[in-house]
């Protein structure tokens, strides 16, 4: 398995990695194939698609079985989406405003534990990518983790695609150290969502506990509806 190589090429311990199924756009019988095989955490990208998903996979499964997955939200985050993402979701890695991170907060149902929530952080600098800056980082993680029903775990990226893998690896090197520098601070954080079909054993070489893998476990997705 590649993540199992590229940890030993880094020598890390694979189990430290997470692989996190990216779901979107795949209908909930391929999730359903992929839990059944022993996939626990599926990542969707728009609210309403998602929660869709989520039922017609219980009614595949069955209640007990579907429960026990564990839904994350990582997409880009509209402000009348945020009550559902917190009602329905464990964890949520797009959190680039501190607006949407207190809605989800108040939002977040009292018996649930607290919203694992990451920072999406922009390393490339492109225009069209959504997450904070490098230079907004610190004060949007320490407004995050001041909010009661959050818990903040970490940093996620999205960076530009490339080939170069010195530059994949220098992108993913400026989240972990961004993250280091947050732990110095005092936060206690244990997350780097970084890493895709395309380039995670780059961001394996350098620090990801979590890759998001689409692709290379469903295949190539039909064309992706408008965002809702």
């Amino acid at each position: 398995m590649r993540i199992s190589a590229a940890a030993a090429r880094a020598g890390r311990d694979p189990a430290a990695i997470a692989l996190l199924a990216v779901s979107k756009a795949h209908g909930a019988a391929a999730v359903a194939d992929a839990a059944r095989a022993g996939q626990n955490a599926f990542g969707e990208n728009y609210a309403r698609e998602a929660l869709e998903k989520m039922q017609a996979v219980a009614e595949r499964l069955g209640k007990a079985h579907a429960g026990a997955l564990e839904w994350h939200f990582i997409g880009p985050l509209q402000s009348n989406k945020t009550r559902a993402v917190a009602e329905r979701f464990a964890w949520v890695h797009s959190v680039e405003r501190v607006k949407i991170a207190r809605r989800l907060s108040d939002q977040r149902p009292a018996p649930l534990a607290p919203l694992e929530v990451l920072v999406q952080v922009n390393v490339s600098g492109e225009a069209s990518k959504s997450g904070v800056s490098p230079e907004g980082v610190e004060a949007l993680a320490h407004a995050v983790a001041r909010l009661p029903r959050l818990r903040l775990r970490g940093l996620m990226t999205v960076p530009e695609p490339s080939d170069d893998q010195s530059l994949q690896r220098a992108r993913f090197r400026s989240l972990r150290e961004l993250l280091e520098r947050l732990r110095a601070q005092g936060l206690v954080l244990d997350t780097l969502s970084m890493g895709m079909s395309g380039d995670l054993e780059s961001a394996i070489a350098e620090g990801a506990t979590m890759v998001r893998v689409g692709t290379a476990i469903f295949g190539e997705r039909r064309k992706e509806k408008s965002a809702a």
